[in-house]
């Protein structure tokens, strides 16, 4: 297993092409010169390959446009690969309320697919580790937090189809011995993150001073992690990691941040008022009060631990946001898409 940086290594990455994928991508070209990276993406709503513009050229890296519910596409893609980092998912909770269908057959069809194409490496032994969410354990009331082995009560589609594709990976470790590993990790933020989460819609709604849709008083408590270094934490369990074991992911906020707090953030640093706030009543289905993950696993094993604090993430990606409101306002629109077809869709 390499965990240093001069033996080359080739990666396939699902779902390359969305907010943690593309950021994931980036990091890997930018920290490992010899590694080569296939992004195989099938460029739904969030899948934007404008997010890796900047190194769409670079001869180590290469886009296939393929569905990971396709098994022989995913199969091809495959050949050759010393890994697979499977991000592809259907990961929207509201989306997944008001349509359930696409989310069981990526999240749950398509892990099968990943599992399958790595068994048949056989003694070749591809490693894969699983991107899973912090969802898949509920809600978690204070001041406990949660871990790998604590019960799964997922509360919407979503976080349940999540959950059943760690059960098919665990499974597929305990019955074939598969090389694979599962990360479970908390609210993320960053650079290209889609605009239907609440960072960047937030960001982006008050950089055009429109309103802030708060849910029931902002009181929820998330976790928040800057995008690099969940990649930090994902690379570590990749190069480092333990096949069969699950790692946790979280930033562990002290204190804890409640969605109103993040809010008022947001609006303080871009010198916004606070009247920008909508306040919206009434539960959202499917939305849990309040998520915290115990981190202590992957800090002590493998001494990874956070290295942006919310503070200067949130500063790091305002200015992110005010500097490419170009592809805000396309993603918003849905004219991201026609990137690829002028791109990678010619005939």
């Amino acid at each position: 297993m390499r965990d240093d940086r001069t033996i080359s290594m080739k990666l396939l990455i699902t779902g390359g092409a969305g907010f943690i994928g593309s950021n994931f991508i980036r990091y890997i070209l930018k920290t490992y010169p010899e590694d080569r990276v296939i992004n195989f993406d099938k460029l739904t709503y969030a899948g934007n390959l404008e997010n890796l513009k900047d190194i769409e050229k670079d001869e180590r890296y290469r886009f296939i446009k393929g569905d990971v519910c396709d098994f022989a596409a995913l199969k091809q893609a495959a050949v050759g690969v010393d890994a697979i980092v499977h991000f592809a998912a259907e990961s929207h909770v509201d989306r997944s309320i008001h349509s359930s269908r696409e989310f069981l057959e990526t999240n749950i069809l398509g892990t099968q697919n990943v599992i399958d194409v790595v068994r048949e490496q056989g003694e070749r032994g591809i490693r894969f580790i699983h991107i899973g969410t912090d969802e898949v354990y509920g809600d978690i009331e204070s001041p406990k937090k949660s871990k790998y082995g604590d019960p799964v009560i997922p509360s919407s589609p979503y976080s349940a189809s999540k959950a059943a594709a760690d059960l098919l990976v665990m499974a597929a470790v305990r019955t074939f011995n598969l090389p694979a590993m599962i990360t479970h990790c908390t609210n993320n933020y960053g650079p290209y993150q889609f605009p239907e989460k609440i960072v960047p819609l937030f960001i982006s709604n008050a950089i055009e001073n429109k309103p802030l849709p708060l849910y029931d008083g902002g009181t929820q408590i998330r976790d928040w992690l800057y995008v690099e270094d969940h990649c930090r934490a994902v690379d570590l369990v990749l190069r480092k990691g333990k096949a069969g074991e699950v790692y946790d992911i979280a930033a562990e906020n002290d204190p804890e941040v409640t969605n109103r707090m993040l809010t008022e953030t947001i609006l303080n640093i871009l010198g916004k008022d606070k009247s920008l706030i909508q306040e919206v009543s009434g539960l959202r289905p499917g939305h849990d009060q309040r998520y915290a993950v115990d981190a202590s696993k992957i800090r002590t094993e493998l001494g990874w631990q956070p290295q942006i604090s919310l503070a200067e993430g949130l500063k790091q990606t305002i200015k992110w946001y005010q500097d490419n409101q170009a592809w805000w306002r396309r993603v918003k629109t849905g004219e991201y898409q026609a990137y690829y077809n002028n791109h990678y869709n010619k005939s």
